[in-house]
Order: C-alpha cells, then sequence, then structure tokens
C-alpha cells in the first residue's frame, strides 16, 4: 500500500514540475491573464516558485460593461484532499481574503506558507489555489518544495 501511495506522489509531482508550469519560476511579477467572455475573474501563476514557502499569487477582477463597482472576491488555498489549508491576505488593503469587497483590477495576495489556525509550516507538496469572484470559482495548482 505505501508503494502506491509513494507511487501516486511521485507522478504527481513530477506532473507539476513539467515545462509548461516550470516556465514562471522567476521573481518578476508575471502579470495575470485578462479574463475572457464573461469570466469575472483571472489567476496568474504564483511566485516565486517552488522553493520558496512564501508565495504571492496574482489576480485580476474584470469590469463588465465597463462599469465599476465592488465585487466579492475571496481566494483559498487547498491541499489535494480538498481541506482549507490557508487564506492568503491581499497586499494593499492588509485584509484577508475572505469575502472582501474589492473594486476591478488586479491585485496580489500573500501566503506565508503556514498552515491556517496552526502557525506551523505547510508540508511539501501539491495546493491548489482558488478565486472566487462574485460566486465565479477559478483555480490553480502550485507546488511547494522545502
Amino acid at each position: 500500500m505505501y508503494h502506491r501511495w509513494a507511487a501516486l506522489t511521485l507522478v504527481l509531482a513530477l506532473w507539476c514540475l513539467t515545462p509548461k508550469s516550470a516556465s514562471g519560476q522567476s521573481d518578476s511579477q508575471p502579470e495575470p491573464q485578462q479574463p475572457r467572455g464573461r469570466k469575472a475573474g483571472s489567476l496568474g501563476q504564483n511566485f516565486p516558485n517552488p522553493f520558496n514557502p512564501q508565495t504571492r499569487i496574482p489576480f485580476g477582477i474584470a469590469c463588465a460593461d465597463g462599469g465599476g463597482g465592488d465585487h466579492v472576491v475571496s481566494v483559498h488555498i487547498y491541499n489535494v484532499l480538498a481541506q482549507l489549508v490557508a487564506v492568503p491576505v491581499v497586499e494593499g488593503p492588509g485584509q484577508p481574503a475572505e469575502s472582501l469587497k474589492l473594486p476591478c483590477g488586479n491585485f496580489v495576495a500573500f501566503w506565508d506558507g503556514k498552515v491556517r489556525s496552526t502557525g506551523r509550516e505547510a508540508a511539501s507538496g501539491i495546493y491548489i489555489y482558488e478565486l472566487v469572484v462574485d460566486g465565479e470559482r477559478t483555480a490553480k495548482k502550485m507546488f511547494i518544495a522545502k
């Protein structure tokens, strides 16, 4: 049984390190892609990636029909078992990204690499980060290694 889990972990780790994911391994801030169609939000790849437990997650909120207004935004980080690990802090307002009202534009969320409510560092592995803008969800994966 142990060998199956080890093999699965190895496959997931190698899948995460394919060249298409490894291209964002610089300290420069990538711009989130502009949403297409009716999507309200877009996620960029986290950086620096993957050997630093502290990470920044760029995201954008689109304005529909050129109108302004605030949007209800949440950013969550989950482990592969879909358990909530952390809620990052949005740089600028300095508030946790949990049902936060934000205007249209580009923002960056910061996660210090610690598990919510315990204060200990998150384990190495694959994590999923999710952006929810007015109920619409967008998700990407990240890999944390120590």
